[in-house]
């Protein structure tokens, strides 16, 4: 009897304290919590060999909580969202992210997606071969004119999407500045190949520029 009085004594108070201390480990916790919202790079993953991406979202927005220190000493490479298209077949795609697409350290909570469906298009790679244009800017020195262009290799393999491929049927230098030029030049040009997203077997080519004196 006495045992039992001593469990029931007071119990209000013991019930009361109990909730206190769960309300102060809640508090605890929640306290110093803050949200923000950023945009992250998509990462597509696991593209079968003859597939490439195209006509895609390169980013997406998320709404991120955690400790205000923590969001405050995130860095835009500790998250991204991570989209697995192994079994994403050739054409246009629609796809639903989640928590599971987003990469982010385990402290941070994602709260919201926008836009939460993304579309792309996977299309076949086509192979082609091109020629190589020079891109020549200025003039020569007076008195000098340009009398032959030769251009090593003048051919080239191109590679990317059948749409953006089939569209192609030469490439361009950069641009290769030749005013006041007086003499022979052999120059190493870049090609231009960033405005296509395509890639090719050659990424520079040599330009020979033959001048000559007619007065």
């Amino acid at each position: 009897m006495k045992k039992e009085n001593m469990l029931t004594r007071n119990i209000w108070l013991k019930l009361a304290s109990f909730i206190l201390a769960i309300a102060l480990w809640f508090f605890v916790i929640l306290s110093g919590r803050s949200g923000i919202v950023m945009d992250i790079p998509i990462m597509y993953v696991n593209v079968a060999q003859d597939l490439e991406v195209v006509d895609f979202p390169k980013t997406v927005s998320i709404n991120i909580e955690g400790q205000e220190r923590i969001l405050k000493s995130l860095r835009q490479n500790e998250i991204s969202a991570v989209v697995d298209l192994g079994d994403v077949k050739a054409g246009r795609s629609f796809i639903t992210l989640t928590h599971e697409n987003i990469k982010l350290p385990s402290t941070l909570e994602v709260t919201g997606i926008e836009p939460q469906t993304i579309s792309l298009t996977l299309e076949k790679q086509m192979k082609k071969t091109v020629s190589v244009q020079p891109a020549i800017v200025g003039v020569p020195a007076r008195g000098f004119v340009i009398m032959e262009i030769k251009v090593e290799p003048d051919m080239i393999i191109i590679e990317g999407p059948r749409s953006v491929i089939s569209r192609i049927y030469n490439v361009k230098t950069e641009p290769i500045d030749i005013t006041g030029l007086n003499a022979d030049l052999q120059y190493k040009a870049k090609l231009n190949l960033a405005n296509f997203n395509v890639s090719a077997n050659d990424q520079k080519v040599d330009v020979n520029i033959f001048v000559k004196k007619i007065r």
